[in-house]
């Protein structure tokens, strides 16, 4: 029996909040995409295949931001089997300061035989830009 798309979705979102990069992954297609239409300077647009995507995970995730809970989860299954629409806000802190982060997302996640293709992540990119402004503002401690 095939996975429904709706469990794969639920699976790569609860794999990402806990930052488990092998769970991710391996939900992913060996070459489907993850990609950010609206992202802030220095977020690649598209990662690409299993590797590419280890790769920048490996590198990035937890390092900026963590999250402790995603709410207000809500997932529209559509007229396409294969497609999830889902919509959440993220809620965590900046690993720098420990402050607070708030994040909404909405994401286009394309599933077939199990395995995610396409993974449209519309975040809401002016966050990340405070968070960056803030961190890069913050005073580095050293003397002289």
């Amino acid at each position: 029996m095939t996975t429904s798309s709706r469990t794969v979705v639920e699976k790569v979102l609860r794999a990402g909040r806990e930052v488990d990069i092998d769970t991710f992954v391996a939900l992913m297609a060996p070459d489907g995409y993850i990609e950010w239409p609206y992202r802030p300077p220095g977020v690649p647009a598209r990662l690409r295949g299993r590797a590419e995507i280890r790769r920048h995970l490996t590198e990035t995730a937890g390092t900026f931001v963590t999250f402790d809970e995603y709410r207000n989860v809500v997932l529209h299954e559509t007229a396409d089997p294969e497609v999830v629409i889902v919509e959440y806000e993220a809620y965590g802190n900046l690993v720098v300061t420990g402050q607070p982060f708030e994040q909404t997302v909405i994401a286009v996640i394309r599933v077939r035989n199990g395995q995610i293709l396409s993974y449209r992540d519309y975040l809401n990119p002016l966050p990340l830009v405070e968070a960056l402004a803030s961190v890069r503002a913050r005073p580095t401690g050293r003397v002289g």
